[in-house]
């Protein structure tokens, strides 16, 4: 007879098998994310179900869902295997004591700061950064991150907020597009179709605005990453409010003009984010000491910012 504590503790293979199938709502896509077969996550999943008493999924000829049960089972699971993956990934690369965890926005660690990175670790090669992609306030502890920079207001619970720059916003379109779509005065704006970001929704009304333009900006096309929305003007899409730091290479290049030449400043800015219990950790210190170096002299180069 398997014991309680045995119940109480399923194997890590059977839950990441579990957690696959609830994320992706297959047991052929969790097959392929785990490179199994599919009777192995079948199976995987149907022990989990046996020594736990508990229907997970509903099987149908249309594929699986989960059940009331699976869905709270599956919130509890993933959050446990974030924890072990963090974990380990800790000890693996623990050789020593000087290492940051460091939770980044992606198209602003892509774009602006990975180009930059080699300049700290020569500076400070007894750090050892690790990266984490994170998008809005999450549990610092929890994830295992000692730092993030942040786009918003410095209004994190239990945390320092640095401020490191403000973002001037401008509204981009391709070349094509522009001599097609003749814009002479900020109000043919309106009746174009404007590409939005799903994280910043007021963006564009903070730019008319600005402008003293009352009225409902068009509801064009909603990306989730600004490097998506680069790309969906360079095809002509329509005009997108972008930030200009973000797509120097386009500007550069001649794929991306601006529409309209009118900056404003973003409501939001970025900021170097650190828990309270970590402010003073010596890679969080040296990290953001850097950075706000780093930002000055680039504000330097910049003309105009």
């Amino acid at each position: 007879m398997v014991s309680l504590s045995r119940k109480l503790l399923p194997s890590t293979s059977a839950l990441a098998a579990f957690d696959s199938v609830a994320r992706l709502g297959s047991f052929s896509g969790a097959a392929e994310e785990l490179s199994l077969t599919q009777g192995a996550i079948s199976r995987q999943v149907s022990g989990l179900e046996e020594q736990l008493g508990i229907q997970l999924f509903d099987r149908t000829s249309r594929g699986v869902s989960l059940t009331s049960a699976g869905a709270d089972y599956a919130k509890a699971v993933a959050n446990a295997l974030s924890q072990i993956r963090s974990a380990s990934l800790q000890v693996m690369t623990k050789r020593h004591s000087d290492q940051l965890n460091l939770a980044i926005l992606p198209t602003f660690g892509t774009r602006w700061l990975m180009p930059r990175i080699p300049q700290f670790v020569a500076r400070h090669p007894e750090i050892t950064l690790n990266f984490a992609t994170r998008i809005g306030v999450f549990d610092f502890d929890r994830d295992g991150i000692d730092m993030a920079i942040h786009i918003g207001q410095p209004d994190w619970p239990g945390a320092e907020c640095t401020f490191l720059m403000e973002e001037m916003v401008a509204p981009v379109s391709s070349p094509a597009f522009l001599a097609s779509h003749p814009i002479k005065k900020a109000e043919d704006l309106m009746r174009l179709p404007l590409l939005h970001m799903a994280s910043r929704p007021g963006a564009w009304n903070h730019w008319f605005e600005s402008l003293g333009i009352g009225g409902t900006p068009s509801q064009g096309m909603r990306f989730e990453q600004f490097g998506n929305v680069a790309q969906a003007c360079i095809a002509g899409l329509g005009v997108a409010l972008m930030p200009l730091f973000l797509i120097d290479s386009e500007l550069a290049s001649g794929q991306l003009v601006e529409a309209y030449p009118h900056q404003v400043t973003s409501p939001s800015a970025y900021y170097a984010v650190a828990p309270l219990s970590k402010v003073d950790f010596r890679p969080v210190v040296a990290f953001r000491a850097w950075l706000i170096e780093e930002i000055g002299r680039y504000r330097e180069e910049v003309v105009g910012w």
